[in-house]
């Protein structure tokens, strides 16, 4: 069996008229894409932040006459480049293994490396975290969380608190621990994230009580018996602007911060947030991505 695949450009405000009028004309499947590579970034816990040019990608079977859609989308309003309006036919195939086959494992440094589920490590002798790709909260494959990995590779002892802020998937949290961090303390303002953390440690054979997991407003007020040696914060360059201060009383004397989450044209105002607290080391880029470094001063 094939399937036609209808795909074409809208703004952001137009997405729902359009949405029912694929739906109406017997649209079995709607999804988003990025048509412009766009970051955007989820802010608040639920929301669905979208592009400022977004691909409208729909299915129907292949027997649907789609002539009287296609003429309607060719007039409609919301349709600025007509050129992006296409229909092709997809032949059936096995989706899933079809998706699975565009991952690989991924090595960060020397010793660690991030390896979906369905495949054998490359490297069974080496720290692997098993973890599939295509995670909401993080799966190893983005420039950020790449930066925070080797840099955890690196620096992380079999004696160090490691703080995870902002954990989404526990991938950092989990890198930690597989690199001999006796005691990690994942955060996060997601309960789902908590939820996902809390799985993936069961997934990596992580004892029970080397990661604890929190809500920011269930950390205790006794900061002392939860300063970190190492803090690791993949979030926002604006929150963690927000944050300076207080992510500074989580790090114990002489020790470490690693942050990432920002654009390279976001790490100078970042790193004069951090300063007041921390020496900071320069910043390290992938892409248009950034990483910051600091260990906490006297």
């Amino acid at each position: 069996m094939a399937w036609q695949q209808l795909r074409v450009q809208v703004r952001p405000d137009q997405i729902e008229p359009l949405e029912q009028l694929l739906l109406d004309y017997g649209g079995l499947s709607i999804s988003y894409l990025d048509a412009e590579d766009q970051p955007v970034f989820q802010k608040e816990p639920g929301s669905t932040p979208l592009w400022d040019r977004v691909d409208l990608v729909c299915l129907f079977e292949e027997a649907t006459n789609l002539d009287g859609l296609l003429f309607l989308l060719q007039q409609h309003p919301a349709i600025e480049d007509k050129q992006s309006l296409t229909l092709e036919t997809l032949e059936d195939q096995a989706w899933e293994r079809s998706w699975m086959s565009d991952f690989k494992a991924m090595q960060f440094g020397e010793r660690l490396w991030v390896c979906p589920s369905w495949q054998e490590p490359p490297e069974p002798s080496a720290i692997n975290i098993m973890l599939d790709p295509g995670l909401a909260f993080g799966s190893g494959s983005h420039a950020t969380t790449s930066l925070c990995l080797q840099w955890l590779e690196q620096n992380t002892r079999n004696d160090s608190t490691v703080i995870d802020y902002g954990c989404g998937s526990g991938i950092l949290a989990i890198a930690a621990a597989l690199l001999g961090a006796p005691r990690v303390i994942a955060v996060d303002n997601d309960p789902q994230a908590i939820t996902a953390t809390i799985e993936n440690a069961k997934r990596n054979h992580i004892p029970e009580g080397v990661i604890e997991t929190y809500l920011p407003e269930q950390l205790p007020s006794d900061r002392t018996s939860h300063q970190a040696d190492i803090l690791v914060a993949n979030i926002l360059a604006e929150p963690l602007m927000q944050l300076a201060e207080n992510l500074s009383d989580l790090v114990k004397p002489k020790g470490h911060i690693v942050l990432s989450g920002l654009l390279a044209e976001q790490a100078d105002a970042v790193l004069k947030h951090y300063s007041p607290w921390f020496e900071m080391d320069e910043a390290v880029l992938s892409e248009e991505w950034a990483r910051l470094s600091g260990t906490l001063l006297d």
